[in-house]
């Protein structure tokens, strides 16, 4: 029996959760899952531009643990791109916290 997922941190809900190739109807198009801590840590290594420790401890996770969800993110977002994929934003086991935790709490 696998170990049940920690819950992960993030600062913000996505303001929007749905990404789609233009001119072709939703119903269309096959669509691919980010979830929202995923798409927490491309925000926090790619836009913030913060370390995989500095982000991973404001997750509340490893950094092992968080350099895996970054990739699972990164793989997601190029299988939607080249793949001519709709993206949604949603799930995970995640918490939204107004100030940073660090690892080991909850």
């Amino acid at each position: 029996m696998p170990r049940p997922r920690k819950c992960r941190y993030i600062s913000a809900m996505p303001r929007v959760i749905f990404f789609k190739p233009a001119g072709i109807p939703m119903t269309r198009l096959d669509k691919v899952s980010l979830t929202v801590d995923e798409f927490e840590a491309l925000r926090w290594a790619d836009i913030e531009d913060l370390r995989h420790s500095e982000a991973a401890e404001k997750m509340g996770v490893s950094r092992p643990t968080f350099t895996r969800i970054l990739a699972r993110a990164h793989q997601k977002v190029a299988t939607a791109l080249v793949s001519g994929k709709a993206l949604r934003i949603n799930g995970g086991n995640y918490r939204v916290v107004e100030r940073p935790v660090t690892a080991g709490r909850s």
